[in-house]
């Protein structure tokens, strides 16, 4: 045993402690504390373990550690810097990206960004300005609302004279032929539809789903009143189509109105809406309707004359 492990030694035990004591108090292996009392330094890891070593292990057993290390410097090595066995090269760290590529890579996303939503504004102003408001309005008013058409007039029937074979005597058994309303012209602030074929039609107006304003006369706006009134849900209201008849609704959505079943195009929404049911009283002319009175909502407005 060495000087300074024996002086070592016998401080701790004056001090009641354990090797497990000072290895538990120095976290210093228990073989290397016994190789530092023993004096044999070989199995210490190197030069500047065995001086760490001793002033750890002098601290902990009350000890001054420079006065034991300069006592008892000829059995401590002097303390020399230590090299590690391997080592390490120290790679300078690789940048994943460059900064004009990051830059690159922000300004690609950001235009990805700003892209995608004008497509989206794009596409939701193209389904507002595409979008009909009102289809019902755009119905092909040339176009009867029955597929059957009006019965075929005579090539020459206004001179009067016709090239087709004779008539002949005996008369064919009249065929029922079915309600046509078709559009004819723009009176004023009315549609005036032409009801065919010539005969006996019966006008129906239902009211349904609420109040609405309902108004019926003869001719146009100032002629004869036949209906004028609020109309309650559930009113039903029936004429005779003989002549021209002017109707008047305040509520298209909530009106159903019918010659001989077939609809009447109101516009089915939520506003007035005027029209001239005309009866075709003779081969292919309509009636003559008096006085609408549809200019700028007042006065009188002659219907349209058809040509022979």
């Amino acid at each position: 045993m060495s000087d300074l492990g024996a002086l070592l030694r016998k401080a701790r035990e004056q001090r009641g402690l354990s090797l497990d004591d000072i290895q538990e108090t120095t976290k210093i292996r228990k073989r290397y504390l016994e190789a530092i009392e023993s004096g044999d330094h070989s199995i210490l890891p190197g030069s500047f373990y065995v001086r760490a070593f001793v002033k750890n292990y002098s601290e902990a057993v009350g000890l001054d550690p420079d006065e034991v290390l300069r006592l008892y410097q000829h059995e401590v090595p002097a303390a020399q810097k230590e090299q590690s066995a391997e080592p390490i090269p120290v790679r300078a760290p690789r940048r994943v990206k460059s900064q004009s590529s990051e830059r690159m890579g922000k300004i690609g996303f950001n235009v990805m960004m700003w892209c995608f939503l004008i497509l989206i504004f794009v596409v939701v102003w193209m389904f507002v300005i595409n979008r009909d408001p009102n289809p019902a309005d755009k119905l092909d008013q040339k176009t009867p609302i029955t597929d059957a058409s009006q019965p075929p007039t005579d090539n020459n029937e206004g001179n009067g004279t016709s090239t087709d074979n004779p008539v002949p005597s005996a008369t064919p058994e009249p065929t029922q032929v079915p309600t046509t309303v078709t559009f004819a012209s723009k009176v004023g602030k009315a549609d005036k539809y032409d009801i065919g074929p010539e005969g006996t039609h019966k006008l129906e107006i239902k009211v349904s789903g609420g109040k609405s304003w309902l108004e019926i006369r003869v001719g146009g706006a100032g002629g004869e009143k036949l209906y004028s009134a609020n109309a309650d849900d559930g009113t039903v209201e029936t004429h005779d189509l003989t002549q021209t008849l002017y109707v008047n609704v305040g509520r298209a959505d909530l009106t159903e109105i019918t010659v001989d079943g077939v609809p009447v195009p109101d516009g089915d929404r939520a506003g007035s809406k005027k029209l001239l049911i005309n009866p075709i009283v003779s081969a292919g002319q309509p009636t003559d309707t008096s006085d609408t009175g549809e200019t700028g909502g007042a006065g009188n407005e002659p219907d349209s004359v058809t040509s022979e």
